[in-house]
């Protein structure tokens, strides 16, 4: 399959209405029974979030098979920028492709241009697929991560 990754504007951004269905249900085990919004409210959120960027994967046909949400964070340590790399999702009838791969490229791509002095990203421990692909391309970081859940309802 030909992809293209591309930004994806802001009045495009709900063209990901049926990716983000389908991240929601492959997320469902972990959201311990709670609902996640409806995908046309998600990417209203995307399109009106002053601070997400989109990465877009098309097919050959121009449909979305692919996103990845990024952030341009202050570095304080280094006085630079760097990349939060937040979600990352490739629909599962596309995967096996190097999508996943591409988009993560893409941004670092992105990251060097604006000279961030790094892309940094987090995943589930019980995602092994997506685990195994990021320690064949990137190096694992020395820290951990916590969290402190403001609303227990929304955030997992």
């Amino acid at each position: 399959m030909l992809v293209s990754i591309r930004p994806l504007p802001r009045d495009e951004r709900h063209r990901l209405a049926p990716l983000l269905a389908a991240y929601a249900e492959e997320m469902r085990p972990t959201l311990a029974g709670h609902r996640p919004a409806a995908p046309e409210v998600q990417a209203a959120l995307l399109a009106s979030h002053p601070a997400a960027e989109v990465l877009v994967a098309e097919d050959a046909a121009g449909v979305p098979c692919g996103f990845a949400v990024i952030f341009d964070l202050p570095e304080i340590v280094f006085a630079r920028s760097c990349g939060m790399l937040d979600d990352l999702f490739v629909h599962p009838a596309s995967r096996g492709q190097g999508i996943a791969r591409a988009l993560i490229a893409e941004a670092a791509t992105l990251g060097r241009a604006r000279g961030w002095s790094h892309l940094r990203w987090i995943v589930p421990e019980a995602d092994a697929g997506a685990i195994a692909l990021y320690d064949r391309i990137a190096a694992r970081a020395d820290w951990r991560s916590y969290v402190i859940r403001l609303d227990p309802a929304a955030s997992l």
